[in-house]
């Protein structure tokens, strides 16, 4: 579990209606590593941004200020593991909002996964989701897509062994995919990505201050609940500072 730092932003931005008080939350993405191939999942913010935030994200740095270092990005902590840009077999993306797509063409012989509905949605979204996506962040030359239809995304087994299942949770937006990574020394940790936020979101103690369907936004973390107590898997929600500080951070990792 790595992060690419962190954005400042407003507490109302994350839970709807909760005022306007600086947050400051953490912008996680994840390195699963499996004897047919290592996934990097989302990669979160950019080197772009790392290197000229305004420049690259433009006014998104009024509402969600990134602040990293070039150190912090997904290619360089990799290095930290020991792996190499190139040895990266899948690139797989929760959704492609703009603190989400770091990975995206970065790792040149990864094949990138990522919903049909999430794909689509990106090149066309309403007036009020337009500021998360940015279109220079996933629409790059020579990256090696592949695109999940809607009747085989959810439940898609990765490497066909249950390890690393996709799990469609709309609301935040159209085509959004967390993750159950089962672990057989660890045990199952269920990665809700932005499918929840923060554990309020979890609990149903708030609405998350973007998503493209409130009522799906609910019932999507509803149905995490139930897969996470199948299998009594640990929980690590999208962006939540004080659920993050608890976790064991990249290059720690949890074990197979």
């Amino acid at each position: 579990m790595f992060a690419t730092g962190y954005t400042r932003t407003r507490v109302g931005l994350i839970k709807m209606n909760f005022g306007e008080d600086p947050y400051d939350i953490p912008v996680p993405w994840y390195l699963f590593r499996h004897p047919k191939g290592d996934v990097v999942i989302d990669g979160g913010i950019g080197a772009e941004a790392a290197l000229d935030k305004r420049g690259y994200w433009g006014k998104n740095v009024d509402f969600f200020d990134p602040i990293l270092d070039i150190s912090e990005t997904c290619v360089e902590q990799c290095k930290s593991v020991g792996v190499l840009a190139e040895d990266v077999r899948y690139v797989v993306q929760s959704h492609l909002h703009i603190d989400h797509t770091g990975a995206v063409g970065r790792f040149p012989n990864a094949r990138h996964i990522v919903t049909r509905r999430e794909y689509d949605y990106a090149y066309k979204p309403d007036w009020f989701m337009e500021a998360a996506y940015l279109r220079k962040d996933f629409d790059r030359p020579g990256v090696d897509w592949q695109l999940l239809e809607d009747d085989e995304a959810d439940g898609y087994d990765l490497f066909g062994d249950g390890s690393f299942r996709m799990i469609a949770t709309p609301g935040h937006s159209p085509g959004h995919q967390s993750f159950l990574i089962n672990l057989p020394e660890t045990g199952s940790i269920l990665l809700t990505v932005d499918a929840a936020y923060t554990l309020d979101h979890w609990n149903d103690l708030a609405l998350p201050g973007l998503s493209s369907s409130a009522s799906q936004a609910v019932a999507s973390v509803h149905k995490l609940r139930q897969i996470a107590k199948k299998n009594q898997a640990l929980v690590v929600t999208g962006h939540d500072p004080e659920a993050w500080r608890e976790l064991r951070h990249g290059p720690a990792q949890y074990y197979s």
